[in-house]
């Protein structure tokens, strides 16, 4: 995929809201790991430093996890997990469940993830063996297909139609369709709806460079801005609280301390200096697009990994480093599914307590391979995993048909698979996007849950509008907008996207599995769709002008609720 799903390829709205000052956050989707606060750190893993963090101010579940909580008793279309755990869970035991998430990889070291990673009990760390003999060596936490047996990584990476134009170019450059062979047409056909999907990314990219120049400067004023203002202060952090109470004593000041506090309020961002960590990826992302992601000479998977990306027979390639180079997605995903519940920090996952989280690195700052992911998938299933949730996707898929046979494997292993619809604004029964809810032969994966995008409000803005939706392809909505939970270095902050709504409802399954172990996958599936509550309200319909009846957006129509979902569990064990 071009990027971890919460971070659409659209900085330029990021970029002219920082450059007009609006009072509005960017949209949901855009680059964002806002409201960042930090905790404590515990002990850490010895393979990944901790980072140095400052005590937390007080972190109120109810109100930064509104997903958590029921659309009955407060009137917000959450998940009802709060309510689930206080009525229907006290006093029952629940049993180890095992999630894979196959992501950028995770803070092994994080206050709130630590207790809950999975651990491979037969591998002996940093021994340089493979004592398990799985074929993969030191995979304590997992395994990361985007390393070098030397320990580097791959972090960027080119998108899929980059990879095309690339592989093809050699052969149809300067060429039309007449004067193609008739056993080249579809690759040639392949190769031209990539050559159109780069120069529209380009088109668009080069549109943005202005901006991204005004927005560097900007974020270099703000940094001279915040240095003054802190030392004026005596403050090493500029969070909306010590804006509001700040009295400077430099009078020039003022003025500037009045207005960050009513920006970063009217945005949503907890500090200064995530504000400009922000403007700073926007730029960086553009760059990363036409360096990198665009390029078709850009190919750190040889230099790397050095495996050969086209024989699908290659299973055991990479290392054991699962944090990477940029653990933000996977470590958020993680979080949302199953941060620790009951230590009193940060957050509290959907699910718990006795679920683990296996990290499987396989997604990079570009479109993932195929390869990857069905290698990833085989992995997961291998070594234990129940549930694997999947926040990724892209606009072409070359190895489509590997895909499907690891999605077949897991079901051949009870396992069910969680997918993040994407955050497009698409309708995916006009405009397909891979991993599919399909197989090549038309018929939907009986254990795979693809999941939009729904807000916390009943309104026309209840679904995410950046969540491609389908009445065919997407099979419940779950909270995406604004989600709270973790972040590297033990902090914590908000992200939106597709990617956010999956490990919900990853957490969901991983709940009821946890309670009722003998659901299978296909019950998990049922029980989920089934429970998820209906709703009619009419609603923008994502990337266009036009309103809709929510139930329209997915073949159920609804929202997974936790609550529900027990209940219905507890009939189908009965």
């Amino acid at each position: 995929m071009t990027h971890p799903l919460s971070r659409l390829p659209l900085p330029a709205l990021l970029a002219l809201t920082l450059l007009s000052a609006c009072a509005r956050r960017p949209q949901a989707g855009t680059p964002v790991a806002s409201t960042a606060v930090s905790t404590p750190v515990a002990p850490v893993a010895p393979d990944v430093p901790a980072r140095p963090a400052t005590p937390p101010p007080p972190v109120e579940f109810s109100s930064s996890q509104w997903y958590l909580k029921d659309p009955q008793l407060d009137n917000v279309p959450g998940a009802s997990v709060t309510r689930s755990y206080a009525e229907l869970l006290k006093g029952k035991t629940p049993t180890p469940v095992v999630v894979a998430v196959i992501d950028s990889g995770i803070d092994t070291a994080h206050v709130d993830l630590k207790p809950i990673l999975w651990r491979n009990t037969k591998e002996i760390a940093g021994n340089g063996l493979d004592d398990d003999k799985n074929g993969y060596i030191d995979d304590v936490y997992g395994w990361n297909f985007l390393g070098g047996a030397d320990g580097r990584n791959i972090d960027a990476e080119t998108l899929e139609s980059t990879r095309i134009i690339a592989r093809f170019d050699p052969i149809f450059k300067g060429k039309t369709r007449k004067q193609v062979k008739p056993t080249q047409l579809a690759d040639f056909d392949l190769y031209e709806r990539a050559k159109k999907s780069n120069e529209a990314r380009r088109k668009e990219v080069a549109g943005q460079m202005p901006q991204i120049e005004q927005m560097d400067e900007m974020a270099r004023n703000f940094e001279e801005l915040a240095a003054a203002l802190k030392q004026d202060l005596g403050t090493d952090r500029l969070d909306t609280a010590t804006l509001r109470r700040a009295r400077p004593s430099d009078p020039r000041l003022a003025q500037v301390t009045r207005q960050l506090d009513n920006n970063l309020r009217s945005m949503n961002f907890g500090d200064v200096d995530v504000l400009i960590g922000e403007m700073k990826n926007g730029a960086k992302y553009v760059r990363t697009l036409l360096n990198y992601q665009l390029n078709p000479s850009f190919n750190p998977r040889a230099d790397i990994v050095k495996d050969n990306p086209d024989d699908v027979s290659q299973r055991f390639y990479g290392n054991a480093d699962v944090h990477g180079p940029d653990p933000l997605h996977g470590t958020h995903v993680s979080g949302i599914i199953a941060a620790v519940r009951d230590n009193n920090l940060g957050v509290q996952g959907v699910a718990g307590p006795l679920v683990r989280i296996m990290a499987v690195r396989a997604v990079p700052d570009g479109d993932e391979r195929d390869k990857d992911i069905a290698n990833a998938i085989r992995y997961a299933v291998d070594n234990g995993a129940q549930i694997i949730n999947m926040s990724f996707g892209k606009e072409f898929s070359t190895q489509r048909k590997m895909v499907e046979e690891a999605y077949k494997y897991a079901a051949s292993k009870n396992v069910l698979l969680v997918h993040a619809a994407g955050n497009e604004d698409d309708d995916l029964g006009v405009a397909p996007h891979y991993p599919s809810a399909f197989y090549l032969d038309g018929k939907p994966v009986p254990h795979l849950l693809t999941v939009g995008a729904s807000g916390p409000s009943n309104d026309a803005s209840l679904v995410g509008d950046f969540s491609n939706y389908s009445r065919k392809a997407v099979d419940v909505f779950a909270p995406g907008v604004q989600i709270f939970n973790t972040l590297p270095g033990s902090k914590y902050g908000n992200e939106s996207g597709t990617s956010m709504a999956a490990p919900v409802t990853a957490g969901v399954a991983a709940t009821l599995k946890s309670y009722f172990p003998t659901l299978t996958a296909a019950d998990l599936k049922r029980i989920i769709r089934e429970s998820a509550q209906v709703y009619h309200t009419k609603v923008s319909v994502p990337g266009t002008q036009k309103t809709a009846d929510f139930s329209t957006l997915s073949s159920t129509g609804g929202i997974v609720n936790l609550y529900e979902a027990i209940k219905l569990a507890q009939k189908s064990v009965q």
